[in-house]
């Protein structure tokens, strides 16, 4: 099983960057995937996930900002980040639940101001 995150990089505050995640080798349906999100020194935290059906959930401070959506058929959730403040700066980790949790293995985001 693996899941391959891609997008992350450097922009300026005000910018956007979509990350993308793909799984591959996961036998069964994946239910919920998501995002989380480490800033260093800082515990890991849930910035949006989506159930399969297609409902979403996001972290009260990047609500209105990002949007998160998957493809099933593809099994691929990408997270679409605008308006991005300095304090998004972190690593991103998507995750698939199926039924056990997968981990990508990050992607590093930076806003700077």
């Amino acid at each position: 099983v693996q899941l391959q995150a891609s997008g992350g990089g450097m922009v300026q505050a005000g910018g956007s960057l979509r990350l993308s995640c793909a799984a591959s080798g996961i036998i069964f349906s994946i239910n919920d995937m998501g995002w989380y999100r480490q800033a260093p020194g800082n515990q890991r935290e849930l910035v949006a996930d989506i159930t399969r059906g297609g409902r979403a959930n996001y972290e009260d401070s990047v609500k209105g900002r990002f949007t998160i959506s998957r493809d099933n058929a593809k099994n691929t959730v990408t997270l679409q980040m605008n308006s991005l403040k300095p304090e998004d700066t972190a690593v991103y980790y998507c995750y698939a639940q199926a039924p056990y949790v997968y981990w990508g293995q990050g992607t590093l985001v930076t806003v700077s101001s």
